[in-house]
């Protein structure tokens, strides 16, 4: 039988179980404890958060031996993995909610989503993907936290025709700057799910969805004359810390709340400590994030990270192509006899390795830009030097001394020191990471359980506690 014991999953056991209660990670502001236990609710205000792809039941294989059959097509199993699902929301009660792979295309799921979300006080938004894709994005403020300020849809237009969703809200709950001086602190919110990495060509069109994603964040805080604020990015990265994504987002400032959490570091030790997700090919990997950047954390400009990251991809893929440093600059150059790279030869060789002439490459402008960081004299072509230097050095060295000097001992300095400038300082909120869960538990170890089959994602959730902090004031 294709569907036998699909009922007997321990995710569809009644949420009020003792044994049940002993898994789940928070229940409004109560925290688990790293021995496992439940602690007391946390005496200040807390901001909880919850990113979770549901696996849309247009994507649900049912049988291995028949990939067509897919759960949508059978309604009394999709709604009750909703439902289930929805039950573990409304339990955990984050003050907000981000859901990917939510099956927008369905009415009947779509009402008893917001049905039920309303009916236990949350402000809910969906947006669907591009193209009739029959997917997209649902994301839940819960009002008794939050009031929502503003909504902005992002759509990328792009071939995996992805979107993502801002919203700038306001507590509802003033946060305390000093004895003297509450605010109803404001939090710019995204919710976004990165295009699947089929081949390692695609690894341009990801990062160009994530600077999309940045420069809009940007252009939004600058036309409102926003002060700046904390920034939370949820969602399904489909990238995981080795990748070219996680490392552009660290190098504007954003940390991972689950790896802050649990002390895990960036380097290859960590790598694999944890996993959120099992793909369709089998292979499981932490690819769910819950991003955190306060206002005082320094980052360089977001035109110099993206052009960084961007040469990373292009040496990737020289490599991919066996060329070594030698070999590299002369398939560069093409057929010139000279001994310098023009910038025609550039871009037919990125068009040979797939980075352009394509819907999802590097842009005409992406392309013109990156050339000028790589001329850095600016005489109209690329010498050894400043090949070795920009191009192909690995994107850490794009602009060498600088990024060698901040890439691994300040990437998690903020604005503030013992000898700045006090009287161009101004106090804010932002907020420092409290805990972090990833459900089922297993996957916290590297370990993907057999018998779960709520979704082919984890669900994480992370608890935020404000904080006072002092940064310089800054002209967006």
């Amino acid at each position: 039988m294709v569907l036998a014991g699909f009922y007997n999953d321990p995710e569809f056991a009644n949420v009020d179980s003792s044994e049940n209660e002993s898994i789940l990670p928070f229940k409004g502001t109560i925290l688990r404890t790293k021995s496992g236990k439940i602690s007391s609710p946390v005496e200040e205000p807390c901001v909880s958060c919850t990113t979770f792809n549901i696996l849309a039941p247009i994507y649900k294989r049912l049988d291995q031996q028949n990939q067509s059959v897919r759960e949508s097509d059978f309604r009394a199993f999709w709604l009750a993995r909703n439902e289930r699902i929805v039950d573990w929301l409304l339990y955990e009660s984050s003050s907000i909610i981000c859901l990917q792979e939510f099956w927008v295309g369905n009415e009947e799921l779509v009402h008893m989503f917001e049905e039920r979300l309303s009916a236990a006080g949350y402000k809910t938004f969906k947006l669907a993907r591009t193209n009739n894709r029959g997917d997209g994005l649902l994301t839940a403020i819960h009002q008794d936290y939050f009031k929502v300020l503003n909504y902005r849809e992002l759509l990328f237009n792009d071939c995996g025709d992805r979107v993502a969703q801002l919203l700038h809200v306001k507590s509802v709950v003033p946060f305390s700057i000093n004895q003297n001086n509450c605010v109803e602190q404001e939090i710019l919110i995204v919710n976004t799910h990165l295009l699947f990495p089929h081949d390692s060509s695609l690894s341009i069109a990801r990062l160009h969805q994530v600077y999309q994603i940045l420069l809009y964040l940007e252009t939004y805080q600058q036309e409102n004359k926003l002060t700046p604020m904390p920034v939370i990015l949820c969602g399904d990265w489909n990238g995981s810390k080795r990748g070219h994504v996680y490392k552009f987002l660290r190098s504007q400032g954003f940390v991972s709340s689950y790896d802050i959490a649990h002390e895990c570091s960036d380097g290859e030790a960590d790598a694999d400590k944890w996993v959120s997700h099992r793909n369709h090919r089998g292979n499981i990997c932490g690819v769910d994030f819950i991003w955190l950047r306060n206002p005082n954390k320094s980052r360089k400009p977001l035109k110099i990270s993206w052009a960084e990251a961007a040469f990373g991809i292009i040496k990737f893929q020289l490599q991919k192509a066996s060329l070594a440093e030698n070999d590299a600059f002369a398939f560069l150059r093409a057929d010139n006899s000279v001994d310098h790279i023009t910038y025609s030869a550039f871009c037919d060789a990125l068009r040979q390795v797939n980075l352009t002439g394509l819907s999802y490459g590097l842009s005409f402008q992406d392309t013109k830009d990156l050339w000028v960081q790589a001329d850095f004299d600016g005489n109209g072509v690329l010498d050894y030097e400043e090949f070795k230097n920009k191009a192909f050095n690995n994107w850490l060295t794009l602009l060498q001394r600088i990024w060698n000097s901040t890439w691994s001992d300040h990437m998690d300095e903020d604005c503030s020191s013992d000898d700045s400038d006090e009287g161009n300082e101004e106090e804010t909120v932002g907020f420092t990471v409290k805990n972090a869960a990833l459900f089922p538990r297993e996957v916290e170890k590297g370990i993907w359980p057999e018998n779960y089959s709520l979704s082919d994602h984890a669900r994480l959730t992370a608890v935020f506690s404000p904080v006072r902090l002092r940064c310089p004031r800054r002209s967006l």
